[in-house]
């Protein structure tokens, strides 16, 4: 089997590629990625010399170079988004143009080519907020909240409508937070560990309240695959951790696993629209494919620990001019940018 796999330098794509080379079955891969922030090759160093593996630099939204990369591949798995909630409140535009649109033509092209399974990976963001208890499963209400939920909750619209309308052989897969290796440090695990590490405050939003069912991205990656290969076409699948837990507790562990004092923590402003709780059942894919994560929350977070710890050279290379810029954004100047968004809104467009 040859998969086109979009996003594929990003934090899951890369560890997803690196799952499937690693398992010595009869896989090729073609990783085409723009290489925006987020995106790093360094991520795939371990596999770059694999006979099985290329790369593609290339644009969702360019269907000419879709069209070209995509030749002679059998099965398409799309990464590719913008998938950073605050990054979305601020600059929605980008993100409902690679998210919703960029979807768009690869739905297009893979019908073109005659691609024979495409698996759409969305986010389990697109339920909304969970009420205390609450599960979502796969025929759950889609109430997203933000844009960057918003888009993807589109682009899974899309996908279902190709599937129904022109009988195309996708699936989808809505996960729960991943974390891990090769993480870009802007999300929130990364972003506490590496600060912990370097004794900066450590941002809470909130009250720190808010619960998200934690997956490691190993396990995930397993879930998609088994998607892939089995799952039923037109289907959506939800792939989660089971372990919910609150922001707090989470970097209360971090914290005592590192060895830094709680003093750390600072609370700041919440995000504008912030979920409270995230939460799937994901009986579905244990029922049909046999799956259930093996990674539980706490010897993820070990390993994930002692992986930043120990991979001090990447940390360096991403830890730059872009996440300086987004870091002094969101965080150092953190009250008045809020201000400058509420302020702009307020105003109407012009």
């Amino acid at each position: 089997m040859k998969i086109f796999v979009t996003g594929g330098a990003g934090f899951i794509g890369s560890n997803f590629i690196r799952h499937i080379l690693s398992l010595k079955r009869d896989y090729k891969v073609v990783n085409y990625d723009k290489l925006t922030y987020a995106g790093n090759l360094a991520n795939l160093e371990s596999v770059a010399d694999n006979p099985n593996y290329s790369f593609v630099r290339g644009d969702i939204c360019d269907a000419a170079a879709l069209e070209e990369a995509m030749q002679g591949c059998t099965a398409v798995v799309h990464f590719a988004a913008e998938s950073h909630v605050d990054r979305s409140i601020y600059e929605p535009a980008p993100v409902i143009a690679t998210n919703v649109t960029g979807t768009f033509f690869m739905l297009q092209v893979a019908r073109k080519l005659n691609i024979e399974r495409f698996v759409h990976i969305s986010t389990d963001e697109v339920y909304g907020d969970m009420p205390p208890g609450g599960f979502a499963n796969e025929e759950s209400q889609l109430q997203p909240s933000s844009p960057y939920s918003a888009s993807k909750a589109g682009s899974d619209l899309l996908v279902r409508s190709y599937v129904r309308t022109y009988g195309f052989p996708a699936l989808i897969t809505r996960s729960s937070n991943n974390y891990g290796p090769f993480q870009f440090p802007e999300k929130f695990l990364p972003l506490m560990i590496t600060n912990a590490f370097d004794d900066k405050p450590l941002p809470i939003y909130g009250d720190g309240k808010q619960q998200r069912d934690w997956l490691h991205v190993e396990d995930n990656c397993r879930g998609v695959l088994a998607v892939l290969e089995r799952g039923r076409v037109g289907e959506v699948y939800n792939i989660g951790g089971t372990d919910v837990e609150e922001n707090l507790t989470i970097v209360r562990k971090v914290l005592k696993s590192i060895g830094k004092p709680e003093t750390l923590l600072t609370p700041v402003k919440d995000r504008p629209g912030h979920d409270r709780r995230y939460a799937l059942t994901c009986e579905k894919m244990e029922k049909e494919l046999g799956w259930k994560p093996e990674i539980l929350l706490d010897e993820g977070l070990r390993r994930t620990i002692d992986w930043y710890r120990t991979n001090t050279k990447w940390m360096a290379g991403v830890r730059g001019g872009e996440y300086l810029s987004y870091y002094d954004k969101y965080y150092e100047n953190r009250d008045s940018s809020l201000h400058a968004l509420t302020s702009s809104g307020a105003k109407g467009p012009k």
